[in-house]
Parts: structure tokens; C-alpha cells; sequence
């Protein structure tokens, strides 16, 4: 057994909740969801801390405007503060670079990252994944153990089929499903019929914001969007906030 496995449950001792935002595919906005939901979170007085383990197309530091900071090391990486998020990315060490990991590479990375990062007493830890059901995923459960999920998905019938798939992933790996949350939505009947059909709670929709991309980097405006008061009660219905 990998000696790290051990130093990644001493490092999250003090997070009282660990929050895996995941999908069934790419596009559904989930990036947006974890970011945007550490940022509602930590405006609520919740101490917050937010994990990007997307290898390939890390974008949090982007989405909340990380630029500057560092994580700073001693015995350890402690993460920045962004927007009063705690924030790591490997985006912090790839610094725009490709990340061409496969494998056993990616497994050894995201050990690394967990038994490094020190993280101090949080109340909830956000994670963004990668989507589908790949490497990153099926490890951070394996190693944070308590793991929750929020489940990303829009109303297309694609998105729908393939989070059809995760959330039966989830269930047989018993992780707790926090609910399902609608972006780019309205509502929709085909992803409440589909959120009851898996027992899945329906957490509610985000609209379509044109002007959404005008304010990605500023979190200040981030939090006052439509998307942003959407997602508030998505996440009170979770009792996250």
C-alpha cells in the first residue's frame, strides 16, 4: 500500500465535508458549478476549500480569477486564498502547460496532490472532477472514502444517458448522491422524470446567462448572476449552505 494513502486522511482530518462535483460528460458547466459553489459557500461564513483534479482542463484558477498566488510549501503546500476559496490546482506547477498523464500517471498525481496539500480545518471541501467516470474520478473516492456527490447535468438527452451511467456508478461504489443539479435549464420534466426514476433528489436549474463569460475572473460579480442565485437554492436544497 502506498505509503501516501495514509497521509491523505491525516490531511483531511479537519474537512468536515468532502464534495465531488462530477458529470456524465463534458460541456455541462460543472467546472462553473464547483467554483461558483465555493464561492456561495464561503460568502455564507463556511470556511471553503476547492480542489480542481481536472488534469486536462484544469479552469477554477480561471473561473475565480487565481491569478498571481502560489500555493506556499512548508512540511507541505498550502493553498492560496482566493475570494475567500482555498484553492489547488496543478495548474499552480503545470502553469498552462499540457498535462499528457495516463494511467498509473494520473493516479500517482492526484496521491501526490491529496498527500500534500494541507487544508486545515474546513467545513466543506468542493472537488471538480473530470467528467465521465475515468481515473481521477474512481481514486478521489476510493481515497477521501466520505465522499459526496453533486451531479451535474443539462436537459440534453446525451448528457442525460451518460449521468444515467454515473449516478448507477455511484450507487454500486455507495457514495452518497447530494442531488442533481440542471444547468443551462429550465426545469425541465425530462431531467426531474429522470432525477426520480435513479432516486435521485432534483436540487433545481440554472439559466442560460449570455452574458455569463463577461464575468468569469471577477467573483464579486460572479456571485450577484442570475446563475448565482439559482444555484444558491440548488445548494441550500443539499443543505450545503
Amino acid at each position: 500500500m502506498d505509503p501516501r494513502a495514509a497521509i491523505v486522511d491525516e490531511r483531511l482530518k479537519g474537512v468536515a465535508r468532502v464534495v465531488l462535483v462530477c458529470s456524465g460528460k463534458g460541456g455541462v458547466g460543472k467546472s462553473l458549478v464547483a467554483s461558483l459553489s465555493s464561492l456561495l459557500a464561503a460568502r455564507e461564513g463556511l470556511r471553503v476549500g476547492l480542489l480542481d483534479i481536472d488534469f486536462h482542463g484544469p479552469s477554477c484558477h480561471t473561473i475565480l480569477g487565481a491569478s498571481g498566488v502560489k500555493p506556499v510549501e512548508e512540511r507541505g503546500l498550502t493553498p492560496p486564498v482566493v475570494a475567500g476559496v482555498k484553492l489547488m490546482s496543478l495548474n499552480f506547477f503545470a502553469e498552462g502547460q499540457p498535462l499528457p498523464l495516463r494511467g498509473e500517471e494520473v493516479t500517482d498525481a492526484l496521491l501526490e496532490l491529496l498527500a500534500v496539500t494541507i487544508w486545515g480545518n474546513l467545513d466543506v471541501l468542493f472537488i471538480d472532477s473530470p467528467p465521465g467516470t475515468g481515473e481521477e474520478v474512481l481514486d478521489t473516492l476510493r481515497l477521501t472514502k466520505r465522499a459526496e456527490a453533486l451531479v451535474v447535468t443539462t436537459p440534453s438527452r446525451l448528457s442525460l444517458a451518460t449521468v444515467s451511467r454515473l449516478v448507477k456508478l455511484l450507487r454500486e461504489l455507495r457514495t452518497p448522491v447530494l442531488g442533481l443539479v440542471e444547468n443551462f435549464g429550465y426545469g425541465s420534466d425530462a431531467v426531474r422524470r429522470s432525477a426520480e426514476e435513479w432516486g435521485v433528489r432534483y436540487l433545481g436549474w440554472l439559466p442560460y446567462y449570455p452574458e455569463l463569460e463577461e464575468v468569469i475572473g471577477q467573483p464579486d460579480k460572479l456571485v450577484r448572476t442570475p446563475v448565482a442565485l439559482h444555484l444558491r437554492e440548488a445548494l441550500r436544497a443539499a443543505q450545503l449552505i
